[in-house]
């Protein structure tokens, strides 16, 4: 069962209120957009297209966000269908790469509101390195910045980005990805796996 099957969490998507900020505009779903590549100590050393760099298996700079609301639960999204990779599978609040010339932060507050509508205080946790191999010869190669968050408003997921949300207790989800894994995307299945999983 995944997060957005169950009847519980059905209905905390039937309350959800929309927040009153204005969207902002969508950029790094196009697959020409630039990432920042860097070497392993993190240190750009130069600008790729972004299919590209997924294609070749560079290791690049990368932005992901977990957000808890008061109850400690954890949000997830279920990638939109139409997304070039990951398509319909379940993941934390957002992720994405940050643009040459821009810091983490300002990316990671900038998924937020691109792909759920929403702005909220971010704190930096930690930089996570991984690999994964996402199938139709498309790797993941990312030094990730990773972003915690407490939020209890409303959420305007954008359809191209996001096809639902859900909340969950951050042991619940370990134990539904221990159960489904391919119901989650790759870098998601690793991040449960580590200590700052539960934020």
């Amino acid at each position: 069962m995944t997060p957005g099957d169950t009847a519980a969490n059905r209905t905390r998507r039937s309350r959800v209120r929309p927040v009153s900020a204005v969207m902002m505009p969508i950029s790094d779903g196009g697959t020409r957009e630039r990432v920042v590549l860097v070497d392993a100590a993190d240190r750009p050393i130069g600008v790729a297209e972004k299919l590209a760099v997924h294609r070749a298996n560079l290791l690049h700079r990368a932005v992901s966000v977990l957000i808890f609301d008061a109850r400690g639960r954890m949000l997830l999204q279920r990638r939109a269908l139409g997304k070039y990779h990951s398509g319909g599978l379940w993941s934390n609040a957002c992720c994405g790469h940050p643009r040459p010339d821009e810091d983490a932060a300002a990316a990671a507050h900038r998924r937020l509101g691109e792909e759920l509508g929403i702005a909220c205080m971010l704190a930096y946790r930690t930089r996570y390195r991984y690999q994964a191999d996402l199938g139709d010869g498309l790797y993941e190669n990312e030094i990730v910045h990773v972003f915690v968050g407490r939020y209890d408003g409303g959420i305007v997921p954008n359809p191209d980005e996001v096809a639902e949300v859900a909340w969950a207790a951050p042991a619940a989800v370990r134990d539904e990805i221990a159960a489904n894994p391919e119901r989650y995307s790759a870098w998601f299945r690793k991040y449960a796996q580590t200590a700052w999983f539960a934020g």
